[in-house]
């Protein structure tokens, strides 16, 4: 079976070769295994690509790349009406020539594919994965809000997979894990965690992109306030933005300059050494869908404290790992690290129930369940052979 998978995962040219955000690559790489052929549609980027993007590895893998749209200003929206023509016309020949069509949401690219799955799919099986919050939040982007509208409405051939489980869910939405690793990898990270201890210096970790949204600056604080009560504490934040600058002003202005190590971003390798020497992992973020980053610190018994948002505390209160507060609640975090601090050995217990729920982010359980829900509901059993 041929699937489409059309995304607004950036994608760009690197020593002559097309690579896309890791996270991305790694599963559709996975997928590629249950279907003969698989294309991704999304959008190709000219300027230089961040440290972190790699090229596929499946065989099976075809990209279908269009020229991106969006930004901040009005102009750069505005590109999203000269862009249509384009990505539509590319996305009715895709579907026509597809036996099976994925789109991953929230974004532009993914409305517009909903709109010409509408058109062009016909019968053909659509499976929709929305990434981000199924609640929504204040303030996000009126096309979110028109997109969760549209997956929440049944369609014969539809199928919606989200991060959670929520009250009045409908029947056609299903609730999924968000796949993160192997089962080799987990292994390896599993053995890493055996022997790990909480002890001073703190080590603080925060994977992202470094901005308000994500809890940057919440995050400082945090850091500030364990060094007021006496608590030796590091942290290292592996990621970028155009803010970088501003947050390593904020850290001096702190006084943390010698306690914050702006890294960067980080190859998959050099992520594993961070996250490897990581107690915790904060992420007191606006608003997620379940991050990826959590799921693959967990892996390695760092213990993970995060906003309250989406599905994060529904995984932690079922999974017993991690603990998540309101995000501007900075005190909340540090009375956590420094209850952790007081006794050892319940962080130890933390970190070995954070290493037993990473078991659910494996690629084989997600492949899995993608098995049955293809045949649950169309009744078809994917085998890339056939």
């Amino acid at each position: 079976m041929r699937l489409l998978i059309i995304s607004h995962t950036p994608h760009y040219f690197k020593n002559g070769t097309i690579v896309g955000l890791g996270s991305t690559v790694r599963e559709i790489d996975q997928l590629a295994s249950l279907f003969s052929e698989v294309v991704h549609l999304a959008p190709l980027h000219n300027s230089k690509a961040p440290s972190g993007f790699i090229a596929y590895q499946s065989d099976e893998v075809r990209t279908v790349l269009v020229r991106p749209a969006g930004g901040e200003k009005l102009m750069e929206k505005a590109l999203y009406l000269s862009r249509l023509p384009s990505w539509l016309a590319l996305m009715r020949k895709e579907i026509k020539n597809a036996d099976v069509i994925h789109v991953r949401c929230p974004a532009v690219v993914s409305l517009v594919g909903l709109i010409a799955c509408g058109l062009w799919a016909d019968k053909k099986p659509c499976w929709v994965k929305y990434a981000g919050n199924w609640l929504g939040r204040k303030n996000e982007p009126l096309t979110y809000i028109w997109q969760r509208r549209i997956l929440m409405r049944p369609h014969s051939n539809r199928v919606v997979t989200i991060n959670g489980r929520w009250q009045n869910q409908p029947s056609h939405v299903f609730s999924f894990y968000n796949p993160s690793y192997s089962s080799s990898e987990l292994e390896q990270a599993c053995c890493n965690a055996e022997t790990k201890q909480l002890s001073e210096p703190l080590r603080l970790l925060f994977v992202g992109r470094l901005d308000d949204a994500k809890g940057v600056g919440t995050i400082l604080q945090i850091l500030r306030g364990l060094l007021d009560l006496g608590v030796d504490t590091q942290l290292v934040l592996v990621g970028d933005s155009p803010q970088r600058a501003f947050f390593e002003q904020r850290a001096n202005s702190l006084g943390l300059q010698e306690r914050v190590f702006f890294l960067g971003w980080k190859d998959k390798s050099e992520l594993a050494q961070e996250y490897a020497k990581a107690h915790f992992i904060l992420l007191p973020s606006v608003s997620e869908g379940w991050p990826k980053v959590l799921s693959e610190a967990m892996a390695y018994g760092v213990v993970p404290l995060a906003s309250d948002v989406s599905s994060i505390p529904q995984i932690f209160k079922e999974t017993g790992a991690g603990h998540a507060f309101p995000a501007e609640e900075t005190r909340l975090f540090v009375d956590q690290i420094l209850q952790y601090t007081q006794d050892r050995s319940l962080w130890k217990e933390a970190s070995k129930i954070a290493v037993e729920a990473a078991d659910r982010f494996t690629y084989e359980t997600y492949l899995e369940a993608v098995k049955k829900l293809f045949y649950k509901r169309w009744k078809v059993e994917l085998n890339a052979e056939e």
